[in-house]
């Protein structure tokens, strides 16, 4: 078959189609803290529309829901552990290394 014609057939690989992260029986509320972590990464930070699959909407109820989940202090503004723990290492290895000379 010749290029040309091969670019304009559809593949007949199939695919499945993605569960919504959201049913429509979950609500979006601030004390649904299952459902909020689940569109946090693991600095805290809130995961963008594209990642998460989300409707506009559903992203709207969702950026509203952890700004007061972390207004109530049920959710921390920075999730700092990993860092604090590097810069603890490293503080020791620098101490070590003063010590040694």
């Amino acid at each position: 078959m010749d290029k040309s014609k091969r670019l304009f057939l559809k593949s007949k690989r199939s695919f499945r189609r993605r569960l919504p992260p959201i049913q429509s029986g979950d609500r979006i509320d601030y004390r649904n803290m299952s459902l909020i972590s689940r569109f946090i990464s693991e600095q805290g930070k809130i995961l963008s529309r594209r990642v998460n699959r989300l409707t506009l909407k559903q992203q709207r109820l969702i950026t509203i829901a952890i700004k007061q989940a972390r207004i109530l202090s049920s959710l921390p503004f920075l999730n700092n552990e990993k860092q604090f723990e590097r810069s603890e290492s490293t503080t020791r290895t620098t101490a070590l290394r003063t010590r040694n000379k």
